[in-house]
């Protein structure tokens, strides 16, 4: 088996739900999953996996005064050494696959958006309430092949910021907004490789068909098996 490591954690979601999902689904890809919470430990040890699978929301938390009751326990800064971590795992080879969520995090981190290729950015980038949400696949993408258009119970990331190389492969359209947006990307940093995707919210999300047929396509990119 395949050693995967999902980071976790952090507020208004799910997490443990989302991850426990995650490692399950991955199971039928090879994968024996270990899950923390401990951003520095895990990233100071990714040479030991195959895979990073980040599932999590761990910023300054400084955006809002609704954040406030939360600083004690999730307010976050990735040190120095964990930006390092991060790189090196990717420079020598590494695989990440990258849930909603994570795209907000380290909003301090200015190279972030370059590692995985893309973020939120604040006061940009936002999302409708979740609800049934239309999501359609880029079919010039090998992760999206033989994936049909179908609804699904998410949130859509409006003005998500990519990288020029980053390879979109999924876009999604909500009701209040009627736009279409991309949520979903390949990178690639020197030799490793990143999938990101912006769905995710719960459970719910994650064990739809359809969405489980993406993610181990995505897994299959990541192994150069599509």
């Amino acid at each position: 088996m395949k050693k995967n490591l999902i980071v976790t954690g952090g507020i208004f979601h799910p997490f443990e739900e989302t991850s426990n999902s995650l490692s399950n689904i991955l199971s039928e890809m090879n994968y024996v999953s270990e899950i923390t919470l401990d951003v520095e430990k895990g990233f100071s040890n990714l040479d030991n996996y195959d895979l990073l699978t980040m599932n999590f929301l761990r910023w300054r938390m400084l955006n809002h005064e609704k954040y406030i009751p939360y600083l004690d326990e999730w307010q976050f800064s990735l040190s120095k050494k964990g930006q390092e971590h991060l790189k090196n795992y990717l420079k020598n080879g590494g695989s990440i696959i990258a849930f909603h969520t994570s795209s907000i995090c380290f909003d301090d981190w200015s190279d972030y958006k370059k590692v995985i290729g893309g973020k939120w950015v604040w006061d940009k980038t936002y999302h409708p309430p979740q609800g049934i949400v239309e999501i359609s696949p880029i079919n010039s993408h090998e992760i999206s092949e033989n994936i049909d258009n179908f609804k699904i119970n998410d949130e859509i990331y409006h003005h998500l910021e990519l990288e020029d190389s980053s390879e979109p492969f999924l876009k999604g359209l909500t009701k209040e907004t009627n736009e279409e947006h991309i949520i979903g990307w390949t990178y690639q940093f020197e030799k490793g490789k990143v999938v990101y995707n912006a769905l995710g919210h719960d459970s719910e999300s994650l064990e739809n068909e359809n969405f489980v047929k993406i993610i181990k396509q995505s897994i299959n990119w990541l192994e150069d098996k599509g």
